[in-house]
């Protein structure tokens, strides 16, 4: 059993940890927030760590074999995979060009104090610091981008269900590895988010960053593309 949830464990971590669509988003989202609440950047972790205990216990509940009777799943999630990261790739593009003027204060997020007079009595409100992301958008986003790309059901689903099978009764420890190697990288990528924050304090790291996404998506999108 502890052999099974080591090997789900190590598996995991390998497949998960190749450079791919949804790591670039989550960091670049945790490195825009970085200066606010942290709550934005552990929920859209939490969504990705959510969306992996789904597909691998679809795969290791036997769901890999369907996957593989019908194929048009996997071009269906190839073609909106391709025309969305194409769409986050150019605009990733455009901000690298356009240039928006981000910066980011990486110190803890303090309230605003307002005053407001009436008559002779002074009222005090604190107003709760502005969300660095509008989180829904970006929930939809994180959602697209994992659920649309098909590599996530060849790994996820059918290599690990299918590795899954070689521990017989022991496979949900495989499981269980699979899923715990899945919630330490998320949370390792929140972390890394805002230790790197401290070196994007400028519009121009903000663009290089920007076209190195562009650059990471677009060229995903061609390969999805090219099959």
């Amino acid at each position: 059993m502890f052999t099974a949830l080591l090997s789900g464990l190590g598996l995991c971590l390998s497949l998960i940890a190749a450079p791919g669509a949804q790591n670039v988003f989550l960091l670049r989202q945790g490195i825009r927030g970085a200066g606010a609440s942290r709550r934005p950047a552990i929920m859209l972790a939490a969504v990705c760590l959510a969306s992996d205990i789904a597909l691998i216990s679809a795969g290791v509940g036997g769901f890999g074999v369907v996957i593989e009777s019908a194929p048009w799943v996997f071009d269906a999630a190839r073609w909106a995979g391709v025309l969305f990261l194409a769409g986050y790739g150019l605009l990733a593009g455009w901000r690298a060009v356009r240039g928006g003027g981000e910066t980011i204060d990486v110190r803890p997020a303090e309230p605003v104090v307002r005053e407001e007079t009436h008559g002779q009595t002074l009222t005090i409100t604190t107003a709760p610091p502005r969300a660095a992301t509008a989180l829904l958008p970006a929930v939809l986003a994180c959602l697209a981008i994992t659920w649309l790309n098909p590599h996530t059901y060849l790994d996820t689903v059918l290599l690990l269900g299918s590795v899954s099978t070689t521990y017989g009764d022991a496979r949900w420890f495989f499981a269980a590895g699979a899923i715990l190697g899945s919630a330490a990288w998320f949370a390792f990528l929140t972390f890394a988010a805002r230790y790197a924050a401290r070196w994007l304090r400028s519009p121009l790291s903000w663009r290089v960053l920007d076209a190195a996404i562009a650059v990471v998506m677009l060229g995903l999108a061609t390969l999805l593309a090219l099959g």
